[in-house]
């Protein structure tokens, strides 16, 4: 299980922190809610999965940072792409792909 802190959120209204629930019930690799703790399966979700769980934490300025974990061989061609709404959130100002070892830019 993928624990992701979701605490410190500002809600516009009652309506709005029901939305967040509900929409993050409707993903497919959310187990459940423990308080301000949203509980995933594993590391290894589905590309809607990831996606979904990009925009919950987008709309709702939770710390993305923390999606970083979900990176694999699998999604990383899309995932890691810096012309994302979501690279500089998740990764910072630089992804883990955009430099080789050596330290000189990949092609």
């Amino acid at each position: 299980m993928v624990r992701l802190d979701c605490s410190g959120i500002t809600f516009g209204s009652q309506l709005d922190e029901k939305h967040l629930f509900e929409w993050a019930s409707e993903i497919s690799c959310v187990v459940r809610w423990e308080q301000d703790t949203l509980i995933v399966r594993s590391l290894r979700i589905s590309e809607s999965g990831l996606r979904d769980l990009l925009a919950l934490f987008s709309r709702y300025n939770i710390p993305m940072t923390q999606l970083a974990q979900f990176q694999s061989n699998t999604n990383k061609g899309w995932f890691t792409q810096p012309n994302t709404y979501w690279h500089k959130r998740v990764f910072g100002t630089q992804s883990n792909n955009s430099f080789k070892a050596d330290g000189f830019a990949a092609a």
